[in-house]
């Protein structure tokens, strides 16, 4: 194994020990916005895209922010390369005399690359679910919908909200 694989081995596994996961991520929000004020979270965040109120007088919220597309490019299996093949035949004529002859082919796939997966859209965004008592202070904030975040980030939510665990 060479130094260069080991090195980019090693980086690949700091990488996604450094991901948050949607659990973790939400553990974070829930420790720092439960009891707070439901005003400060949308003043920080951004005004909820819907509120629900109960006959209780609890209002539940939901918010949706981070919103962004992610383009994933199409993969393709890599071209077979072109060969050349090179044979020699010996063989005797009827009068005894032997004949070597050389030939070299020449072999091109003709095909390109095939597609493996098409390009795609994705979208990527944190949806939380909030609830607030009669005073306006949080009682549950939970992440009802969190797509995987930029680049290796397992949580929209916890890049949105910098809601990454202390390690």
């Amino acid at each position: 194994m060479t130094m260069k694989f080991r090195y980019t081995v090693l980086a690949a596994f700091m990488a996604l020990a450094g991901c948050t996961t949607t659990e973790e991520a939400q553990q974070v929000i829930q420790s720092r916005w439960i009891g707070q004020p439901i005003d400060s979270f949308f003043i920080q965040y951004g005004p909820p895209i819907s509120q629900y109120p109960l006959a209780s007088g609890t209002i539940i919220y939901t918010w949706r922010g981070g919103d962004r597309t992610r383009y994933i490019p199409p993969t393709y299996t890599m071209p077979e390369p072109a060969r050349t093949v090179v044979r020699t035949e010996t063989r005797q004529t009827g009068s005894g005399q032997t004949v070597t002859q050389t030939r070299v082919i020449a072999r091109d796939p003709g095909w390109g690359p095939e597609m493996i997966s098409p390009p795609q859209y994705q979208q990527l965004f944190c949806e939380l679910q909030i609830t607030a008592d009669k005073s306006n202070n949080i009682m549950t904030i939970r992440a009802s919908n969190d797509t995987d975040g930029e680049g290796l980030s397992l949580s929209r939510c916890a890049e949105v909200l910098d809601a990454h665990p202390k390690k």
